[in-house]
């Protein structure tokens, strides 16, 4: 049976002036005790990230989650001591590394390429939020997560092991130039997909508030679904008659709510809006804020979502790297779900479930006809009139050049070794080519 554990159940928080803080440790607080079904990590031990007690602690706490805990030799043999010729990314958490694992390493342990974050002391997060990614990764289970291996927690060492996602982010596969743009029913499968994934946090048995959705955060394996990865941020949802969960305004720039970034409220509402705004990134294009452009349009939400609900204007702000290739239906639906999900009032942004209902059917709309080119195959009698048409015009236009030098070799004594030159030049590419 799986242990259920919550961030809240291990460690006592406090709300002051609208933030959380841990709450004052008593002397009996040192000693590890039980609790209900499960074995309550003691404020000590968190407090202290090098205790060795602690990944102790983790592995009976979690004991049914499947976790596996790796001790640093292991992670080294598995990157190649986390080689540069290895290296994937580095986020606020740290560098990841990818790995190998072989069927020796482990028993019960498949083969298979995996990802190894580790965390970087001196980096925007620290333990708290490893040790909140272990928590609920390690009970979390659903399609569209990314799937967590393991851990490591050793002195001042902390890892995570999670399955490899051979396409990256959405994040990079939207924005980074000279690449092939996603193509139109490839970004609706990724944002159902990304949204089924918000909706099972939100519905399960203990909802889940996932608090820094964004492009970055969406992987892809090798067919583009989408899972949810990086959990650091990750909130128990409201408990009984609460509404919101009171907490410091965490998240990125141009993705958080605006009423959660005025109150520090925090609803799965906020999570919806924060959906809206990477589906509109991919109806556009555009990242979430670009410094770049002109004042009016850093901002996408604000620039955009007026025009979301006008057909006429929302052509003008569809991605022009999908070359008119897009579902004009599909398009409206989804720019009018992002319109729903962007709005400044949370009561009137629609629930994830209703947005994967939402976003099922338009992965499969086929209107593709913006800009559509359609080649139609010539009649053996048209193909000769336009062969002969070419032929001729192409005489002329040799006439004329002929004509044109014949001119200049006239009137310039200097020409003809330039001309000469050019010819020369012209000859020996086509020799070359042949």
């Amino acid at each position: 049976m799986t242990v259920k554990i919550t961030w809240r159940s291990i460690v006592p928080m406090c709300c002051v002036n609208g933030e959380e803080e841990p709450c004052k440790p008593k002397k009996e607080a040192a000693a590890v005790t039980k609790q209900g079904s499960f074995l309550r990590l003691s404020l000590l031990d968190l407090s202290n990230p090098s205790s060795t007690t602690l990944s102790e602690d983790l592995s009976i706490s979690l004991a049914g989650s499947n976790l596996h805990v790796f001790i640093l030799a292991e992670l080294k043999v598995i990157t190649q001591s986390f080689s540069s010729s290895n290296f994937l990314g580095e986020g606020g958490f740290g560098p990841v590394h990818k790995g190998f694992i072989d069927e020796k390493l482990r028993p019960g342990l498949n083969a298979q390429p995996v990802a190894v974050k580790h965390l970087d002391l001196e980096g925007l997060q620290g333990h708290r939020e490893w040790l909140t990614e272990v928590i609920f990764l390690g009970q979390l289970r659903h399609p569209h997560l990314v799937k967590l291996i393991g851990y490591c927690c050793e002195e001042e060492h902390r890892l995570l092991v999670y399955e490899y996602m051979p396409r990256g982010s959405l994040e990079n596969q939207l924005f980074r130039r000279y690449s092939v743009s996603l193509p139109w029913s490839t970004r609706m499968k990724i944002a159902l997909g990304a949204a089924k994934g918000l909706a099972f946090l939100h519905e399960a048995e203990k909802p889940v508030i996932y608090r820094d959705f964004k492009g970055s955060n969406i992987l892809l394996d090798s067919d583009y679904t989408a899972k949810l990865s990086d959990f650091g941020l990750a909130k128990d949802g409201p408990e009984g008659d609460n509404t919101h969960v009171s907490t410091r305004v965490m998240g990125t720039q141009g993705y958080a709510a605006p009423e959660y970034i005025m109150t520090g409220h925090l609803t799965a509402m906020s999570d919806v809006y924060s959906f809206g705004v990477v589906l509109l990134e991919l109806l556009t294009g555009r990242r979430s804020v670009e410094k770049s452009r002109p004042p009016r349009e850093q901002n996408l939400v604000e620039w955009a979502r007026p025009m979301l609900n006008d057909p006429r204007k929302l052509s003008r702000i569809m991605d022009p790297r999908l070359e008119g290739q897009y579902s004009e239906t599909g398009a409206r639906k989804a720019a009018a779900l992002a319109y729903q999900c962007l709005s400044h009032r949370p009561k009137q942004r629609p629930t994830m479930s209703t947005v994967v209902k939402t976003l099922e059917p338009l992965k499969d709309f086929d209107d593709i006809s913006v800009g559509t080119f359609v080649f139609t195959v010539p009649t053996d009698q048209e193909f000769k009139e336009n062969e002969s048409a070419t032929a001729a015009k192409k005489n002329n236009s040799n006439h004329r050049q002929n004509h044109k030098l014949h001119r200049q070799n006239f009137r310039s004594p200097k020409s003809p070794k330039l001309i000469h030159s050019e010819s020369n030049h012209s000859f020996n590419s086509k020799s070359k080519g042949a």
